[in-house]
């Protein structure tokens, strides 16, 4: 018998799971990142990059398959799979997976979400597709890894892992979810990875479209899915064939071994680092420290030089050029700035768990103050930090005030990852923060029982018309 390919290895793990269930640990995990996701989706509606994927959606028309939040009435699947990833993903507030520096939910959960609501499955069968989606992408990131490196070979490249793997984890979501047999599962992931794109350049010199990424993995998951029903096929080595995926993105410098080592036994999914902070995920110990200057009595005015020290690899993402990140035009640049994040927890309240999106304004970005204190930011690659890098993104800060006292910060772990995870009630709080100028209370609090009770038989419908409803009451319809 021949051996099987890496897809249908993966087709084989995702049809197996979808028939004996995800441990209780991955069902867990992913019920979190659902209402995390919900939220994200929720309050990324305050945007004029939202309101005119909104726009977008609802102008289409076609069949009420499933909810798109602020939309008012249900669009054909694919269209809600594309509006609600690019929600989750477009505040940067959504999880990551480390060490292949992927945000996999965004893409994942919303597809699945959509599907499941156009099949009305059982919440229980959300968990377990979503939680292999989840699986895949982070398993196609890492065949991506470059250990010798320290980085992703997808980032070398200019590519953004984030929707290239994840449209393909999203597809074997909706494939799932649709009822699809393992050699279909195959022809999905063949079919999608003609389909899956992105490019991250925007991280350095500005512009919006990274937060369509996400939608389009989404709505490239559900449209192959739908193509597959309909007896479009994929080639059975869609991954290491001569010319597949990996050939195509990585040049072929991928570690196979990462796709199905373990594969259904060891799960990824639980691991997946979230954000406490709505900003680019190497900026937050940064924000860690300048909130632990503050807690030290440092003032603003005392600040004379601040050297934000992180791995090499971060300092093109949130530190070049310097003098656009010393100076961002809005929340957005300032969410990928080094120099502004450091800068926003020295300045913080202590609201929440630290930063918040009232945070990242456009205001803000363009305060003087803030301005005056970037100006005395430094970005630089550190050594130490490049051992731990992509395991973490760590930063060491050197604060020397007017009279020449140094405060050094040595943040090494990032808050909301396996060394310091955020709890339940950590989430719920993010979730409430997000939604806390758009929703009523009470539907916060509905919204919230909804998500914990995602077991056993209930619709998934009901979390999504709950939410989609309570958004259309905070928000102008299209």
């Amino acid at each position: 018998m021949a051996e099987r390919t890496l897809a249908q290895q993966l087709a084989a793990f995702a049809v197996e799971t979808r028939r004996v269930g995800a441990p209780e640990q991955v069902r867990a995990s992913v019920r979190q990142r659902v209402l995390d996701v919900v939220g994200l989706c929720l309050a990324a509606q305050r945007l004029e990059t939202s309101r005119a994927v909104v726009d977008l959606v609802a102008s289409q028309g076609g069949t009420p398959q499933a909810y798109a939040f602020g939309v008012a009435d249900r669009v054909p699947a694919a269209q809600a799979a594309l509006l609600n990833g690019v929600l989750a993903h477009s505040l940067d507030f959504d999880d990551t997976h480390l060490p292949s520096v992927l945000h996999p939910s965004a893409a994942v959960v919303p597809a699945a979400l959509a599907v499941a609501e156009m099949v009305d499955a059982p919440a229980e069968a959300l968990l377990d597709a979503a939680g292999v989606g989840l699986e895949v992408a982070c398993r196609l990131g890492m065949a991506g890894y470059d250990r010798r490196l320290g980085n992703s070979v997808f980032f070398e490249h200019g590519q953004h892992a984030t929707s290239i793997c994840g449209a393909m984890g999203a597809a074997v979501a909706a494939a799932l979810l649709c009822g699809l047999s393992e050699s279909q599962v195959v022809d999905v992931l063949g079919v999608t990875a003609s389909m899956a794109a992105g490019i991250i350049e925007a991280n350095r010199t500005g512009g919006t479209v990274k937060r369509m990424h996400c939608g389009w993995a989404a709505h490239s998951a559900v449209m192959a899915t739908e193509m597959v029903r309909r007896g479009i096929t994929g080639p059975p080595s869609v991954l290491e064939g001569r010319f597949g995926f990996f050939e195509a993105f990585l040049r072929g410098e991928a570690d196979l071994g990462e796709v199905t080592d373990g594969l259904g036994r060891t799960w990824a999914v639980p691991g997946i680092f979230f954000k406490p902070y709505p900003a680019n995920h190497f900026t937050h110990t940064s924000a860690d420290a300048g909130m632990r200057f503050a807690q030290q009595g440092v003032r603003p005015e005392d600040v004379a030089a601040i050297e934000l020290r992180v791995p090499s690899a971060v300092v093109r993402t949130i530190g070049e050029p310097l003098d656009v990140k010393r100076a961002p035009q809005t929340g957005y640049q300032a969410q990928f700035s080094g120099p502004y994040v450091v800068v926003a927890g020295l300045l913080n309240e202590g609201r929440g768990l630290g930063l918040g999106l009232a945070d990242f304004t456009d205001e803000l970005a363009q305060d003087p103050r803030r301005r005056d204190l970037m100006a005395k930011v430094t970005v630089v690659a550190d050594e130490e930090c490049d051992q731990i890098f992509p395991h973490q993104f760590p930063a060491v800060v050197r604060l020397t005030t007017h009279d020449g006292v140094e405060h050094v910060e040595r943040v090494l772990a990032n808050l909301g990852g396996p060394e310091r995870p955020l709890s339940d009630d950590d989430l719920a709080a993010k979730f409430r923060e997000n939604c806390r100028d758009l929703l009523e209370a009470t539907a916060i609090t509905d919204i919230q029982q909804l998500a914990r009770e995602l077991d056993g038989r209930r619709s998934v419908r009901d979390l999504m018309q709950a939410a989609a409803t309570a958004a259309l009451a905070g928000t102008p319809t299209r």
